[in-house]
This record gives structure tokens, sequence and C-alpha cells, in this order.
């Protein structure tokens, strides 16, 4: 029996050393979204260790559902699409706007921060971002900041990602008035401030840079 030469052996002891470590950190955790309870569960060996609150995308701006991988990871990502309008002094103008917009004179666009993006399909990942109870994203997964730094340490690109249910059609005002006195719990501050999509003109308050009031 001939004997394998030993550059050959440690070869192929060095692929096996590089390669079986990232496989089984990829088997280690998953990531489950439930669209329906509008919920994030992040597994470790099949078994939920963390629960977060989301906000998935409204009508119109659908999460895709089905099967996934983490494909980037972002710590400081920002949307090339959607953002906001502010003035010189910083106030909000347009507060849901996209890139292609016209600014009115004396105004800029900003793009919306997707702090701790996590990507799973091109143009859609999960990210820290505003949440006010009910879906209302741009087809991505926003969580609570303290929940999506979690999320990002834990996971790897490669990591699974599994996306099932539904969105609930929901009302605005009947997700506001319910979730009223919960929104502390989705790390949202700026509960007495307008909902997406609608004008702001703040005149006795700044809005902060990070976490935008709104989201995308």
């Amino acid at each position: 029996m001939a004997r394998i030469p030993n550059w050959l052996a440690t070869c192929g002891l060095l692929c096996l050393w590089l390669l079986i470590p990232a496989r089984t950190a990829e088997a280690q955790y998953a990531i489950d979204i439930d669209l329906t309870e509008q919920k994030a569960y992040l597994l470790y060996h099949e078994r939920a260790v963390l629960e977060s609150p989301i906000s998935s995308g409204r009508p119109g701006h659908a999460t895709p559902s089905g099967n996934f991988r983490i494909i980037n990871k972002d710590l400081n990502h920002a949307s090339s699409i959607y953002g906001l309008i502010q003035d010189r002094y910083g106030r909000i103008v347009i507060a849901d706007a996209d890139v292609d917009m016209p600014t009115p004179a004396g105004t800029r666009f900003v793009n919306a921060p997707m702090h701790y993006f996590m990507e799973f399909a091109p143009g859609f990942g999960l990210h820290a971002g505003y949440l006010p109870g009910y879906p209302a994203s741009h087809g991505c997964i926003r969580m609570p900041k303290d929940k999506a730094i979690a999320f990002f340490r834990a996971i790897s690109v490669g990591t699974p990602v599994t996306i099932f249910g539904s969105a609930p059609r929901v009302r605005r005002y009947e997700a506001s008035y319910r979730n009223r006195d919960r929104r502390e719990d989705y790390s949202n501050p700026y509960y007495d401030y307008p909902e997406p999509g609608g004008r702001a003109y703040p005149t006795e308050r700044a809005y902060p840079a990070y976490p935008f009031p709104f989201g995308w």
C-alpha cells in the first residue's frame, strides 16, 4: 500500500481545518421570521434563544417569504433608494422620500440609515429601525436596536433565514391605538410624532440623526 506524501496529508488537514469550522458555524445559528406574528427568532441548534418584534413590508412592498441565507453584513449600511428630505436646519420636510423625489429649494435628501444590516436577498435585510406596531417597511425587516445588535453579533454570512406566514393587514390608526402604551417595548421614543408618509415641520425639538423617527 502506497504511503500518502507528508505534504499531501498536511494540505488535506489544513483544508479540513479551514472548511469544517465555517460550516459548523453556519449550522449552529439560524433565523426564523414569522410575518403573521411579526416576530423574528434567533435559533441555536434549532432552539429559539432570542425573540424580537419586527415590522415587515407594508402593502405594496411585501417582504419575500421562503428560504434564504445571509449574503452580507454591514454595520453602518444606508439605503440607496429611501430616506427623508430635510431643510438646512435639519428639520424634516418630507418624512418618507426616495432618491428620485424632487427636493425643494434649501433642502436635501438624506439616505435612510439601516444600522446592523443583515442582507438575506438583494435589497432585503434585517436592520435596526422604527417599529410602529404594524408592517410599515419597504420590504426589509425592522428590529429594535438592541435586538438587531444581538442578531448581528450571533450570525454570519451563510446563516439560514426562513421567512413564513403573511403580514397582517391592519389599519394604521388601529395598530397605533392598540400599541399606544406598548411602544416603548418596540424601542420607539418617537410615538408622538407623525406616522410615515406625512409631512412634519417640528418647531420645538429637532429629530435626532439616529434612530430616524420613521424608518425603512
